[in-house]
């Protein structure tokens, strides 16, 4: 048995099947189960097209995201200000914008 180029001793291990960076290829997922960051821009309009925009579907959207901010930023071990300071931050933009047409009329009076 030679150990020249041509023939090999051994198998070829499994890591090197795989390539190298040592992940197997995954399976390809379907466009519906993607990530919106996932999703290619030409796969954008098929991917709305395929969301639920029923108030449940809405509301459930809107509890997955509550619950994976809770679980990030208020269900942890050893909290900051970080999560809380968003939640502040958010609430004075939303009022910013819910009072921007009064805020707007405002500006244009004259004060003399």
């Amino acid at each position: 048995m030679s150990l020249g180029g041509a023939t090999r001793p051994f198998p070829p291990s499994p890591a090197a099947a795989q390539g190298s960076s040592g992940k197997m290829a995954q399976p390809p997922v379907l466009l519906k189960d993607m990530k919106l960051m996932d999703v290619k821009l030409g796969q954008l309009p098929s991917w709305l097209a395929m969301r639920d925009f029923t108030p449940g579907g809405i509301l459930g959207a809107m509890r997955r995201g509550y619950d994976r901010y809770y679980n990030k930023y208020i269900n942890v071990k050893k909290g900051g200000l970080g999560g809380i300071s968003m939640v502040l931050a958010g609430y004075v933009v939303i009022s910013y914008i819910w009072s921007y047409s009064h805020l707007k009329h405002d500006r244009h009076r004259k004060y003399h």
